[in-house]
């Protein structure tokens, strides 16, 4: 039997993240060939994702990021069972890898980012490995991207909120105004960025509230489409991202906050992830 050094089973923890007895134990049934260990490993991460297939993930990290000339935007959720584990540095960490990857390599669906390597493997092997590592389902959730003139990106505390947004081109202060509205975002979760946005079930919806709500207080029934329409158009405002009250100044839309920075300065679109 090979004589397994301290050293090796450093080197395997630190690569796989899995426990000082199970690199151990994964390199003495490898005799001593590291990259066998490393297949053992994900072996055994294999049986415990398809033992936890059918579990829920609703809890996880939320992280948003941008390229650095901030011309594209991310935002991913890498999802786990609990949130004790949500809250590991460890567990951050591989979230934070995943949205670089993203960051730097650019995939247009959640699909491409799992075909993509991190540390030597796909992230979807990747996930697979960690989830034998922490034994839990581990599944990126949710990822989505922009390309604009500017993006910009907010996380809120504790990881379980993120937004970006983005800006139809760059102005001198665009990282301030581009957080702000993200953070807009992110406080008042808009159903879309402008009334062309909300899909026709939800307007429909709404109207058909309208409706029943002005017939409950007696109004006529020659008034109602009218009534409705109006409860419509303040849904618009409550609602729709650039028509909402700005948080950090209340007598000013966000789109108005945008134009008062330079007058052709519009939001183009957003994406809002969260946990909670």
């Amino acid at each position: 039997m090979a004589k397994i050094t301290a050293a090796e089973v450093n080197k395997l923890r630190k690569q796989t993240g899995a426990g000082m007895m199970d690199c151990k134990k994964a390199l003495v049934e490898a005799e001593g060939d590291f990259e066998q260990a490393i297949d053992i490993l994900r072996k055994k991460g294999q049986k415990v994702a398809a033992k936890r297939a059918d579990r829920e993930t609703m809890e996880g990290a939320v992280l948003a990021g941008t390229t650095e000339d901030n011309s594209k935007g991310f935002v991913i959720s890498l999802n786990c069972e609990t949130d004790f584990v949500a809250k590991n540095d460890s567990y951050v960490a591989l979230a934070k890898s995943i949205l670089d990857v993203a960051i730097a390599n650019d995939p247009k669906s959640s699909e491409e980012l799992l075909a993509m390597n991190i540390n030597g493997m796909t992230i979807a092997d990747k996930l697979i490995e960690q989830t034998g590592v922490i034994g839990e389902k581990l599944e990126v959730k949710f990822f989505e991207r922009i390309e604009a003139g500017f993006v910009g990106s907010y996380i809120h505390a504790g990881n379980k909120i993120a937004t970006i947004v983005g800006l139809n081109k760059s102005v001198d202060n665009a990282a301030e105004l581009a957080k702000d509205v993200a953070m807009q975002a992110a406080a008042m979760n808009p159903v879309a960025l402008n009334k062309d946005g909300v899909d026709q079930a939800t307007i429909d919806r709404e109207l058909e509230v309208g409706k029943d709500l002005a017939r409950q207080e007696g109004k006529p029934e020659a008034m109602l489409d009218k009534i409705a329409m109006g409860r419509l158009n303040k849904f618009f405002k409550e609602n729709t991202l650039v028509a909402q009250a700005f948080i950090k100044d209340s007598k000013v839309t966000v789109e108005q906050y945008l134009k008062s920075a330079d007058k052709e300065l519009v939001a183009v679109d957003f994406k809002r992830c969260s946990l909670v």
